[in-house]
């Protein structure tokens, strides 16, 4: 008896990405391997469309609902649409303004999965981070070869809760074993640079450079130190291989949704991932994205950080009121 196919597999069926492509983490959700993104690539690119907000308020701005309900209508009037939207961060969650997924019946499935941990990219970014902070204290403990000022050093540390007591701390207290004492702090893993990055890279070579030229502290006499110089760049890239591919779920009325990425607008560009929404862009024939805050914020890093690097074009902008997240 042939076993029932996953919704993760009817979803790629739909937009041509064959099973051997899809890893599955569970019945519906599912990440696209690197081999089938670089197989698309020669392909013309479908039309972007961009969800924005006029009045960004604390509860936010229904983009998200608007921006899977206008993927829904597209795919209910023959069109091939795919929507591109970022991953949700525990700290919101369990905060003020909620879950990420849209509402009513514009929403992405399974909405409790993505509100939480989804496919682990956000672990995975924690701990790359994280990496890399204990690879520079180690290298100060260790002789600092770098000559890196310790009162210098502006690699924080980053969790993925808002917990506002570890936003200023002091590191390496209990004596000489546990090395030179100096001031530090915490910030959200989506205000990490590593979550920026990832979400500008096109590959894991991109992702390697880039991170690489990351600039941790500086020092004395003001020259900065790079992540390269550290020679994290590369143990970062390993933790962030699996992290790197789309995640593909699906919206309530079964059409498919890209969920990768989520760095802040108000510290980052406030956009998803850039290897998702190329990989739909190549495979749909429209593709409805959204970026973070109102337009004076999300919009314009969109059109100005990502379009930019990306080499896109969106083809119109769909402006949401406050209509609930």
């Amino acid at each position: 008896m042939r076993p029932t196919r996953s919704r993760s597999e009817e979803i790629g069926e739909k937009l041509g990405i064959p099973t051997d492509h899809l890893l599955p983490y569970g019945h519906d959700k599912a990440k696209v391997s690197q081999d089938f993104i670089n197989s698309v690539q020669g392909k013309k690119n479908g039309k972007l469309i961009l969800v924005t907000a006029i009045n960004p308020t604390p509860a936010g701005e229904g983009k998200t609902t608007t921006t899977v309900g206008l993927g829904d209508g597209l795919n209910r009037i023959g069109k091939k649409a795919t929507i591109c939207i970022r991953e949700a961060s525990l700290g919101p969650n369990f905060g003020m303004k909620g879950g990420a997924a849209g509402g009513g019946y514009a929403q992405v499935v399974p909405m409790e999965d993505m509100n939480l941990h989804f496919t682990g990219d956000f672990h995975a970014i924690t701990s790359a981070h994280s990496l890399l902070s204990a690879m520079i204290d180690n290298h100060i403990y260790w002789g600092n070869e770098l000559e890196i000022d310790v009162r210098r050093v502006v690699w924080r540390r980053v969790v993925d809760m808002n917990d506002r007591a570890l936003r200023q701390i002091n590191v390496s207290l209990g004596g000489v074993a546990n090395g030179f004492p100096r001031e530090a702090g915490y910030d959200i893993t989506v205000a990490s640079e590593v979550m920026a990055i990832l979400c500008l890279a096109s590959d894991l070579k991109d992702l390697e450079r880039r991170l690489g030229d990351m600039i941790v502290a500086y020092r004395r006499d003001r020259s900065p130190v790079h992540c390269r110089d550290i020679k994290a760049e590369g143990a970062m890239t390993v933790l962030l291989k699996d992290a790197m591919q789309p995640n593909l779920v699906q919206t309530l009325e079964n059409n498919p949704a890209f969920v990768h990425g989520g760095p802040f607008a108000n510290i980052a560009h406030g956009c998803n991932s850039v290897i998702a929404t190329t990989t739909a862009l190549k495979i749909s024939d429209y593709v409805v994205t959204e970026a973070g805050f109102g337009a004076d914020l999300g919009a314009e890093k969109f059109m100005n950080i990502k379009c930019r690097k990306a080499g896109w074009r969106p083809i119109a902008w769909c402006w949401s009121r406050r209509c609930g997240r």
